[in-house]
């Protein structure tokens, strides 16, 4: 429930405006610098694959830093799993909470999202709660990596719903993993970044004063929801529909269809996908988080660089999936790859049904994967002691209206680095002997 100094009516002007926004932005970018900084293992402090936000305290999104947009649309899903099931009146200082449920809220089992309440001037009520998701190399399950080729979430890893964050809890997630120091490591450093973005967010308070900072987070959802509005209202209404294939779940399914209808009825948009197949037995399942995630990515490509990235975006879009199908999967369903690899094609598709509407604007298709790369085993170098190593590959982003794609480059839902080569060989027994591009596979 919102704050009860919550404004019902925000208001600031355009100067105001602007000045919150990359407040609000700072703090969530903050936080990622100290969680880089700090962090254990190379797919985080290197590859950078994390990311941070501010939400309000009903776990809308206030403001992102320029992080992983698969991560961000789905975020709040997690803060509000948290929020049901402990009651924020009832929340302490000082108390911190993790999730990585892809059924509670989460994406696939490796991002672990920690969040914190952010109590202001002694309030008996969060005023706000920060959050970073983190991609851990590795969380148990049956492969080094934790994203096998499974038949159900109980093969991919260690799984905790909306719990609190405390010793015990860290004991059980790095006793899951082939790397547990690494996992507490992480752990530590997420928190740590938590503390970061609350020292910042009180700083501002005191500064602003806490009812002008929740008009401002408020007015900032609000104006990125109109501004969204406008966008659709100038789509011409009509009904749009595209479809493509999953090529395989790794089990014997083939041509998995996700098929949307995109409904453009003045300021307002139904993005419909039920008609999507059936969850299937391997791991390429989405669970619905990542689909609004999805969604409110592509939207959100389509608004001005400069717009505040919040939940405004979602506001005047109604998102439809059946409870079962292969972009809204059950439990046990199989999840591990949902998030990299059925994210990119649900984007893929979202985007061949606006090119319809807007082909000046929408590009062609990218890649489609995040081309995951997992690799585990013993380290000669330290006694034979387990390593996990995460990658994804960069792939091609596609041509635009304005000129030709880019190779080599991360698209759309995924935007980390790629693990330099020294890094690499430093915390890996690993040598690597080319690195290059692959000439002649990104077509015409």
């Amino acid at each position: 429930m919102p704050h009860p100094d919550s404004p019902q009516t925000p208001t600031l002007d355009p100067i105001e405006l602007e000045v919150f926004k990359h407040l609000f932005a700072a703090v969530a970018e903050q936080m990622g610098v100290r969680l880089m900084r700090s962090a254990y293992s190379p797919n985080i402090k290197e590859r950078r694959d994390f990311s941070c936000a501010v939400f309000d305290p009903a776990g809308r999104m206030i403001a992102q830093a320029a992080h992983i947009p698969v991560h961000l649309g789905s975020a709040p899903a997690s803060v509000q799993a948290v929020i049901e099931r402990f009651d924020p009146a009832a929340m302490r200082e000082g108390e911190r909470f993790v999730v990585n449920d892809p059924f509670a809220g989460g994406t696939h089992l490796p991002d672990i999202t920690v969040l914190a309440p952010v109590f202001v001037a002694g309030e008996a009520r969060p005023r706000f709660f920060l959050a970073n998701r983190a991609h851990h190399a590795d969380v148990g399950g049956a492969s080094p990596g934790s994203l096998p080729i499974s038949n159900s979430i109980d093969e991919e890893g260690f799984r905790i719903g909306p719990s609190r964050l405390d010793e015990a809890t860290v004991q059980r997630i790095a006793e899951a993993s082939r790397t547990p120091e690494e996992r507490r490591g992480d752990l530590l450093a997420q928190t740590a970044a938590l503390e970061a973005g609350r020292e910042r967010l009180l700083e501002l308070a005191q500064t602003h004063g806490p009812a002008r900072l929740s008009t401002a987070a408020e007015a900032l959802q609000d104006y990125t929801a109109r501004f969204t509005r406008q966008l659709i209202a100038a789509l011409p209404d009509g009904e749009y529909r595209f479809e493509d294939v999953l090529d395989d779940d790794g089990l014997g399914t083939s041509d998995i269809a996700i098929r949307v209808r995109l409904k453009i009825e003045g300021e307002r948009v139904t993005v419909d996908l039920c008609q999507s197949d059936d969850q299937v037995i391997g791991p390429v399942n989405a669970v619905r988080a990542i689909t609004l995630s999805a969604v409110m990515y592509v939207f959100r490509c389509l608004l001005p660089a400069e717009m505040p990235s919040n939940s405004g975006v979602l506001a005047p879009i109604e998102v439809r999936t059946r409870r079962g199908s292969v972009v809204d999967a059950e439990p046990p369903a199989a999840v591990a790859g949902g998030n990299v690899e059925t994210s990119q094609r649900l984007v893929d598709v979202l985007m061949g049904a606006l090119a319809q509407a807007a082909p000046e604007r929408v590009p062609a298709a990218s890649a489609g994967t995040m081309s995951n790369l997992t690799i585990g085993g013993t380290d000669p170098r330290h006694d034979g002691a387990p390593f996990t190593y995460y990658e994804t590959i960069a792939g091609g982003a596609g041509a635009g209206p304005g000129g030709d794609g880019e190779a080599g480059v991360q698209t759309h839902m995924t935007n980390t680095r790629n693990t330099p080569v020294e890094a690499l060989e430093h915390a890996y027994p690993l040598r690597i002997e080319q690195y290059q591009l692959r000439a002649g596979t990104g077509g015409n």
